[in-house]
């Protein structure tokens, strides 16, 4: 088996005029690649959050007595702190440069998601409304135009437990099923699998975020292509909530 990762190129700098559908549909045709039955487009979220005009000006935000005692807590900014909180659910975890909460959306990561990197100065991104939404929007225009079936995950940045380094997460898809059930099917002994579930749409994301990089690539999209079992996990009406844990079987909270 062999899969493709494909960097889009010469995707421009985006604001709340963009079409990201439309950006996307030309970096395809000007790179020569076209859309085949089964690729898998992933966007990083701040592409998503810029066209979406989602923004927080930080110098706005007026911390509160909580943001203030976390940021003495977690050696942050108090207006980046706020953010923090507005965006939140619940906070999980604080300590030394680190606050982890739950977000509006329900993924469990650091700052809410908020990212500073790749925008204006004294600016931030939070995570896009809806980022099942944008995917669903976006992979609804590509396969009108190319005629193919296809899949959209929306990609983040994100730790995790007890491991240094952050990796790419799928925050949002559309078309594929993002969590892969194998349980009863057989392994290389004949034995039958009884709890194997495979994260997919967070293993696509991963390999995305070899060519996405995390500094000036400027590779905000990627085209995988040749994984051989999108038929088998193909689903439009798909979205990233059977990835998400309830919270009480999170034993890394309870």
């Amino acid at each position: 088996m062999r899969i493709e990762l494909i960097g889009l190129e010469n995707i421009p700098i985006v604001d709340k005029s963009s079409n990201i559908s439309q950006i996307i549909k030309d970096a395809i045709i000007n790179q020569g690649c076209n859309l085949e039955h089964g690729d898998i487009i992933l966007i990083a979220e701040t592409l998503i959050s810029k066209a979406e005009d989602n923004f927080i000006v930080l110098d706005e935000l007026n911390p509160s007595d909580e943001a203030i005692g976390l940021a003495e807590k977690s050696k942050k900014d108090p207006k980046l702190v706020q953010a923090i909180l507005d965006e939140s659910a619940e906070v999980v975890r604080v300590g030394p440069k680190f606050i982890i909460t739950e977000t509006k959306h329900g993924f469990v990561c650091a700052n809410a998601g908020i990212d500073e990197s790749n925008v204006g100065e004294g600016l931030a991104t939070p995570m896009p409304v809806n980022a099942d939404k944008s995917a669903f929007e976006i992979r609804e225009f590509l396969e009108s135009e190319f005629g193919e079936e296809i899949a959209v995950i929306i990609t983040d940045t994100q730790g995790r437990a007890f491991r240094f380094g952050a990796i790419g997460t799928a925050i949002g898809c559309s078309g594929i099923t993002p969590l892969w059930k194998r349980v009863g099917e057989k392994d290389l002994y004949g034995r039958e699998l009884e709890t194997t579930e495979i994260a997919t749409a967070d293993e696509l994301s991963a390999a995305a975020s070899l060519i996405m990089g995390q500094a000036d690539e400027g590779l905000p999209v990627v085209l995988i292509r040749g994984f051989n079992n999108f038929d088998d996990l193909r689903n439009t009406e798909s979205d990233i909530s059977s990835l998400l844990m309830p919270k009480e079987f999170d034993v890394f909270r309870n």
